[in-house]
């Protein structure tokens, strides 16, 4: 099994929720998700508070080190042995309590010419293949599933659900996508 994970961070850069999507490795079809809110770090201010409680998740609100600590144990339940995340330096500098897993980046197979078959001609990049911008997680989304109108919601269930879709679309196989370290 993998996590697909997504934070949403306060004006001060402290994760207020933490998205984690379960999927097989193998096929990387969905089997569940967890959704956690960080009470105390959510009186701080954000630019996505409004978007934190959404009709039909599962909120789980409990202390970050709580939430942390039931986490751990669930990923050992469900044997997960890498979380992934489009991005993924940004979301483990933010999770040091997760460090010990190998972390995989989304973003490093979607934004290169070589493994996105999904990247016209016409976008420029670099030598390496990289796109020059527009690389995002709603850019990118918007470029593979063909909707134009896709929008990234920015509540972390919802956008660790759009990451496990990328990689779904790009049919990569788990292991193909870089380990990030340190």
């Amino acid at each position: 099994m993998i996590a697909v994970v997504d934070t949403e961070t306060t004006y001060s850069d402290d994760v207020m929720s933490l998205g984690v999507v379960i999927a097989r490795k193998d096929d990387l079809s969905r089997v569940g998700s967890l959704y956690y809110v960080f009470p105390e770090e959510c009186r701080k201010s954000a630019m996505y508070s409004d978007v934190l409680y959404m009709k039909g998740q599962d909120v789980i609100r409990k202390s970050r080190k709580d939430s942390l600590m039931e986490l751990r144990q669930c990923f050992k339940e469900w044997g997960v042995q890498a979380i992934f995340a489009y991005n993924a330096k940004f979301d483990r500098t933010h999770l040091p309590e997760l460090s010990d897993y190998v972390w995989r980046d989304i973003m490093r197979l979607a934004a290169y010419r070589q493994h996105n078959p999904f990247i016209p001609d016409h976008v420029p990049c670099c030598k390496t293949g990289r796109m020059k911008s527009g690389f995002g997680v709603e850019a990118i989304m918007r470029m593979i599933s063909g909707d134009k109108r896709y929008n990234e919601v920015h509540n972390a269930l919802c956008d660790a659900d759009d990451e496990l879709k990328i990689m779904q679309l790009l049919g990569h196989a788990a292991d193909l996508y870089p380990e990030v370290r340190g």
